[in-house]
């Protein structure tokens, strides 16, 4: 009688959590390029809050030849996404962390350079790409700040149905398959608004959205909202800032600005 012993090898990785304004991210150091990107399911489960570790999304920290690091960054439900204006932030505070950086930095991500600068109390301003392209429509403008956003204002955000409504706008006809952030706005000041977003990827809302922010800002700035170039932004998770320059249409030395805290840290086996 013959007997086959199955051996399951498993991985054992460690991990940081890393928040910005309640958007908050699983980090792992890939640099040796241990881990398995294309797996989904791993992905997912690793952000899932209630059988992994919990996070809006994932974010590996890589070499890069030409900068300090290179950034990845996956949506909870696993698949890889475009740019992420929080994850971005919080990733330069790793990557301070780790003693790979000390107060500026540049890297690289999928929508292109970004430069950075990290203070000693955790405020990281980050440079987003230019914005010379927006959709000014009667109930909405739709621009692309590292990520595609809907933005809206409304009346009585506190208590607006974000979920529902965002769900509805992501997956309508206007945005066909691949979707739209959808990002609702009330104006509180001159230069203050409040912003809530429903991001895809998560499918809900998330506390803050660094890329929805700054789409907000640029919006209520072509609108003609505010004519201020630095904006405040009171999201579900606390304050950003927002700040660039204007020229003809065009929108340059765009600046997410706010803080970016570690959580925690762990091991977890697979």
């Amino acid at each position: 009688m013959y007997f086959c012993v199955i051996t399951i090898l498993k991985m054992q990785t460690e991990f940081y959590k890393y928040q910005g304004t309640g958007n908050d991210f699983v980090m792992i150091d890939n640099r040796t390029n241990f881990f398995p990107k294309d797996d989904v399911k791993l992905i997912e489960h690793l952000c899932d809050r209630r059988f992994g570790i919990g996070a809006d999304g994932l974010i590996l920290l890589e070499n890069d030849t030409d900068t300090d690091f290179r950034m990845v960054y996956y949506n909870s439900d696993g698949n890889q996404s475009s740019m992420c204006g929080n994850g971005g932030r919080c990733l330069v505070a790793f990557a301070k962390d780790l003693q790979l950086i000390e107060s500026q930095t540049v890297f690289i991500a999928t929508d292109g350079l970004h430069h950075a600068t990290i203070s000693e109390d955790g405020i990281v301003s980050l440079q987003m790409k230019s914005v010379d392209t927006l959709k000014i429509a009667p109930e909405y403008v739709f621009l692309d700040t590292g990520s595609p956003h809907h933005v809206q204002m409304v009346s009585n955000l506190e208590h607006f149905n974000v979920k529902d409504t965002g769900a509805k706008i992501r997956y309508s006809d206007l945005y066909g398959k691949a979707g739209s952030n959808v990002n609702f706005v009330e104006q509180i000041s001159e230069n203050t608004f409040a912003i809530r977003t429903y991001e895809r990827g998560v499918e809900d809302e998330t506390l803050s959205c660094g890329t929805g922010a700054t789409a907000a800002a640029i919006a209520m700035n072509s609108l003609g909202k505010t004519h201020s170039n630095s904006i405040q932004l009171h999201v579900q998770g606390g304050k950003l800032e927002v700040s660039f320059e204007k020229n003809e249409g065009e929108f340059t030395n765009v600046f997410l600005k706010g803080p970016a805290q570690f959580v925690f840290k762990g091991t977890i086996t697979w």
